[in-house]
């Protein structure tokens, strides 16, 4: 019943920014690790960054480090991703993801507990 919902994504030239939300409904927020996962046109789906329930810890991939924040507000059940420096490469369909464990969201588990409709990011050269 728990929904997740993008938003934020766009058309933006290389070396700008955006900053991607979510926002849950319909479950306990603060109970999971939440993520972003993207994937590009022909490419397999891939981790981009994770944050556990409290939004103390954050991991990131080492496609983005240095260049993107990933970020929660349990009070708003918001989560965010701010992405700076963006390149061309960075094209994708962003995905929110939620899942009781961090691990599930770092490795995209096929058996993952939720997933949003995603946020199309398009970085032009």
């Amino acid at each position: 019943q728990g929904q997740l919902v993008e938003s934020g994504g766009g058309l933006v030239q290389a070396g700008g920014s955006l900053m991607l939300s979510c926002a849950a409904s319909g479950r306990s927020f603060s109970s999971y690790a939440m993520g972003w996962i993207r994937q590009a046109p022909g490419k397999e789906r891939e981790f981009v960054a994770g944050t556990i329930k409290s939004g103390s810890s954050t991991l990131y991939a080492d496609s983005v480090k240095g260049r993107c924040t990933i970020s929660r507000d349990n009070d708003k059940s918001t989560l965010y991703l701010q992405m700076n420096s963006l390149k061309p490469e960075d094209t994708a369909v962003y995905y929110c993801v939620a899942d009781l464990k961090l691990h599930s969201i770092v490795t995209v588990s096929t058996t993952m507990g939720y997933w949003g409709q995603g946020t199309q990011v398009t970085v032009s050269s």
